[in-house]
């Protein structure tokens, strides 16, 4: 069973506070393509024009760090078909406490806060759930391949020092944010897939992030 884990980019959209919205349009419509071709045949070529930072993204070590790798140097084997954990819980500031008694290495550690539920309104921008510097350490001393969060910031955005990024990039473990649906995932059993795009000197770039449930069709 396939189960989508990302936002639509749509045209207006805001992810993110201060950062512009996706413009999406045609650059060739079907109606003007129609003269390149023979009778009834169309096609559409569109464009759009975004920051990284749109929708359900990943972010690589390059987005800290200029000496990081960026996402045509991050290996698949840190993206795809890994497998994965749901962890659940309601704290706004997210400790270590969390994850305690987890199994972590080599796994995608999803974090479920429901703060995807206030997707597109200003409820969404501020105040959001965040892992605390210390859980970060944590992950990172136990192995974690990848961590995502449905929220609108890993870290908490008051604190400059972005420790959470700091701290997991630093280490290699791509970072997903901005996930919605994880309510619908079992706590484990699960295969975790966020492939981005290879582009040369990017650090981020949205995903269609998805689980596939163990031991059941994808179809």
């Amino acid at each position: 069973m396939l189960i989508d884990l990302s936002h639509t980019i749509a045209h207006g959209i805001v992810t993110y506070p201060g950062l512009p919205s996706p413009i999406i349009c045609d650059f060739l419509s079907r109606e003007n393509s129609q003269s390149h071709y023979a009778e009834g045949v169309e096609f559409q070529i569109g464009q759009i024009t975004m920051v990284a930072n749109t929708g359900t993204y990943l972010d690589t070590p390059f987005h800290r760090y200029a000496d990081g790798k960026d996402l045509s140097d991050l290996p698949l084997e840190h993206t795809v078909d890994l497998e994965g954990l749901r962890v659940h819980t309601s704290a706004s500031a997210i400790g270590p406490e969390a994850f305690r008694g987890l199994s972590v290495a080599g796994k995608a550690v999803l974090v479920e806060t429901g703060w995807s539920r206030h997707w597109g309104t200003d409820a969404y921008l501020s105040g959001h759930p965040f892992l605390t510097e210390e859980a970060a350490a944590w992950l990172k001393g136990e192995g974690a391949r990848l961590v995502g969060i449905d929220s609108l910031n890993i870290d908490d955005i008051a604190d400059k020092r972005r420790p959470v990024h700091s701290t997991l990039l630093g280490a290699e473990i791509p970072i997903v944010e901005h996930m919605t649906n994880l309510t619908t995932l079992p706590d484990s059993n699960f295969q975790f897939f966020a492939a981005p795009v290879k582009v040369k000197g990017f650090g981020t770039f949205p995903v269609r992030a998805f689980a596939i449930l163990s031991g059941l069709p994808t179809r």
